[in-house]
């Protein structure tokens, strides 16, 4: 039974960091990709950049890459989350559960 309780405390957990990330995590992801490719192409090509055909095509990139980044970090962290609380849920039938069995042996 504890078990059973943890993995749907988990998938909970992993559902509602998806929700969160649909909510509040395709904003900054999209900030954070397209900012931290900028900075890096501006580092890589040594000084300001010009939108030319590749820089457009990296920042693009970039962007997926720090909207895919965000959504695995709220899905991660809501699965953990979630673990965490059917944990806690499961404890006392667990104690129980082995107080019991103790107590019959």
């Amino acid at each position: 039974m504890k078990n059973e309780t943890v993995k749907t405390g988990m998938k909970i957990g992993a559902t509602v960091g998806g929700l969160v990330f649909l909510v509040a995590g395709i904003v900054p992801g999209f900030y954070f990709g397209s900012f931290g490719t900028l900075i890096l192409l501006q580092k890589i090509m040594g000084g300001t950049v010009e939108p030319t055909l590749f820089v457009r095509a990296a920042i693009v990139m970039g962007i997926g890459v720090g909207i895919a980044c965000a959504a695995t970090v709220s899905i991660v962290v809501g699965g953990l989350l979630g673990t965490l609380m059917g944990s806690v849920v499961a404890a006392p039938a667990a104690m129980r559960q082995k107080k019991e069995a103790s107590e019959t042996a």
